[in-house]
């Protein structure tokens, strides 16, 4: 057929790029929900963006309920989203005041860390440690 698009033609690649980046993203959280509100759910969990259920882990919902002050509880959202930028490839950006706050709360980003055009860089082997010490309470969404 000669007005098919070859499979190195720029704009298939980018449309292919964008349905395999939407795919690995399915398993974010769709609404992110309070950390307060959380705490008072019997099985605290939020919906993905692919339908399914995204369960919390309790134990780390405690953990950073006995970190936090109640203002704080109130306004983090989770789970804390980290974002790829392919730019950038040594670090995720958080686009999250209350996200920061509280990781520097919990000592985990320096707190002479400031948002910077509504963005903090974070090195990736930072934020791989903090998803580890906070398993279901960090994400990271493709972009």
């Amino acid at each position: 057929m000669p007005n098919r698009p070859s499979a190195g033609d720029e704009s298939t690649l980018l449309r292919w790029m964008r349905l395999e980046i939407g795919r690995i993203n399915d398993g974010v959280v769709a609404e992110r929900k309070s950390l307060s509100r959380l705490l008072r759910e019997e099985h605290p969990s939020s919906i993905t963006k692919g339908g399914n259920r995204y369960d919390f882990d309790p134990d780390v919902l405690l953990r950073l309920e006995q970190a936090f002050p109640g203002e704080l509880q109130r306004r983090l959202r989770l789970p804390i989203l980290f974002y790829f930028d392919s730019t950038v490839p040594d670090s995720f950006f958080l686009a999250d005041e209350a996200a920061l706050q509280a990781l520097q709360t919990l000592q985990e980003i320096s707190p002479l860390r400031r948002m910077q055009g509504g963005r903090v860089w974070i090195a990736k082997p930072l934020v791989y440690a903090i998803m580890n010490r906070y398993p279901t309470a960090v994400q990271i969404v493709m972009g």
